[in-house]
């Protein structure tokens, strides 16, 4: 129906006002993944420096410890949140604490400041992760959410190989603290844009009062402290088998415990029952949580593999892991025209499978081989993941109405992240467990860090150290596959839908 009045005419160059806002609101989570994609690695070519100028060596892994725990534990907490007050408020609430945490970054004093205010950063961090991932779901329908899926995929690559190398030229010709001040004017820019351009639809009004679930929140916090804190320090501050190991892992285990409780009695928990009761989402959880596992293979252990086993440089063992990210978002990108024709479930399948034959042949490389043979391997591997991780996010993000959205998407991210500290923890214990039977009791990868090239013994020590590695990550990808043939419905519920839930 019409008014009577004639519209005004677009050439066929101008975009449409709502189009426009929805381009600045992608523009502007991207800039919000990019401060979480690269304050996981800028930081990493900067601790020479930073060790140099507050010192505190014995405890600045903390650096990237602390900030893994605080982004992790609090992805339930944010996807509930953003399910009960809306996406926009909790996104600017961690954008800001973010930027908060990196101001006080640059100003500190000690490597224990340093460290608390990386805290803080990460519980921004885990905000700006689950959250932007939530958004870009609303957004889109679902035949266009491999786009802005792509586009995100693309920042976390452009970060894996861009990090590294501009954390190392702030640190050697600037000063390390602009590491962290660099995030204020693109986290700035990004506010600027989601406070003006998010627009989110108008929510039916409750008959109840908002009843935020704090000591749910406080319980899932907790015991994720604990649990992470036993498996990122276990075999590395402490035996595995020591009392502060096993006060951690038994605080967790009993913290869990009252946090089921306390869930099951609240009336919106945190983390609600029905993601592990609805088949998909569980599916899912337990995929990508063996996603996060298989993925310490390639990230850690493989530039040890190349600067001791191929005798390359650092920047060009660099480019042996980038293999891997640069091909992840190109078939995500075109993962629609697939599933969309045999299904999420399917599409999966065909992706993990393809991913475990690659983890599989890695121990079948050539000793010691050429630089192409393993970045000819981590391409295939990566390709095969794109088409595995983007299907399952977009599904499961589908089989929820708008209010459950966020929680659904924090519960798979906290799993993958449970998934890769689980990872380092259990493959640098094989790892380190193999060095020590071939050259000593005394040995792990960390003692050989300065002599990777001395010996032949070294060398064929480490060959075989990753070469279970990879076989252990072939294993997760095997449960990622059972998990998918077991567990998933054949077709997932998908919910209809004409456009996305946001209105830009």
């Amino acid at each position: 129906m019409t008014d009577g009045r004639t519209a005004p005419r677009r050439t066929g160059r101008e975009k449409p006002p709502a189009d426009r806002r929805r381009g600045a609101v992608v523009a502007a989570l991207m800039l919000c993944m990019a401060l979480a994609a690269l304050d996981g690695t800028i930081v990493a070519t900067a601790v020479p420096q930073i060790v140099g100028d507050l010192g505190g060596l014995s405890v600045f892994s903390w650096l990237f410890s602390g900030y893994l725990l605080a982004v992790t534990v609090t992805l339930p907490v944010y996807g509930k949140l953003s399910d009960t007050f809306g996406r926009k408020p909790v996104l600017v609430a961690g954008t800001v604490l973010f930027l908060v945490g990196s101001l006080l970054c640059a100003a500190a004093w000690n490597m224990a400041a340093l460290i608390a205010f990386r805290v803080v950063q990460g519980l921004g961090g885990g905000a700006l992760q689950g959250t932007v991932q939530t958004i870009a779901a609303d957004l889109y329908p679902l035949d266009e959410r491999p786009r802005i899926q792509a586009k995100l995929s693309s920042v976390w690559a452009t970060a894996a190989v861009a990090g590294p190398a501009a954390g190392g030229l702030l640190a050697g010709y600037a000063d390390w603290r602009w590491i962290f001040l660099v995030n204020l004017p693109v986290g700035g820019l990004a506010l600027w844009l989601i406070l003006r351009h998010l627009r989110e639809p108008a929510r039916a009004p409750r008959t109840v009062p908002v009843r935020v679930d704090w000591p749910g929140a406080l319980g899932v916090f907790a015991t994720g402290v604990l649990l992470l804190t036993a498996l990122v320090q276990g075999g590395v501050a402490w035996p595995w088998l020591s009392a502060p190991s096993l006060a951690l892992l038994g605080g967790a285990a009993l913290s869990a415990a009252v946090t089921v409780v306390v869930e099951r009695r609240a009336a919106e928990p945190i983390i609600p029952g029905w993601v592990w009761r609805r088949r998909t989402i569980a599916a899912v959880n337990v995929a990508l949580g063996a996603l996060g596992l298989l993925m310490v293979a390639p990230t850690v252990f493989l530039p040890t593999y190349a600067q001791s086993v191929l005798g390359l440089g650092t920047v060009a063992a660099g480019f042996v892991l980038s293999a891997w990210t640069l091909s992840w978002p190109i078939t995500a990108a075109f993962s629609n025209r697939v599933y969309t024709r045999i299904g999420f479930r399917l599409t999966a399948v065909l992706g993990i499978s393809g991913a475990l034959a690659c983890l599989l042949a890695f121990p079948f490389l050539p000793y010691p081989g050429e630089a192409w043979q393993p970045a000819l391997l981590m391409l295939v591997l990566g390709g095969c993941l794109g088409f595995f991780q983007l299907p399952l996010i977009v599904g499961v993000q589908s089989t929820v109405p708008y209010e459950e959205r966020g929680t659904t998407t924090a519960s798979v991210l906290f799993c993958r992240q449970v998934g890769q500290s689980l990872g380092a923890a259990a493959f640098g214990a094989v790892a380190n467990g193999v060095l020590a039977a071939r050259l000593g009791a005394d040995t792990d990868l960390d003692s050989l860090a300065g002599s990777l090239h001395t010996t032949e013994a070294v060398r064929r020590a480490v060959d075989a150290a990753v070469d279970m590695v990879y076989l252990g990550a072939a294993g997760a990808a095997a449960l990622a596959l059972l998990a998918l043939l077991v567990l998933a419905p054949r077709r997932f519920p998908v919910l209809k839908e004409g456009t996305g839930d946001l209105r830009p």
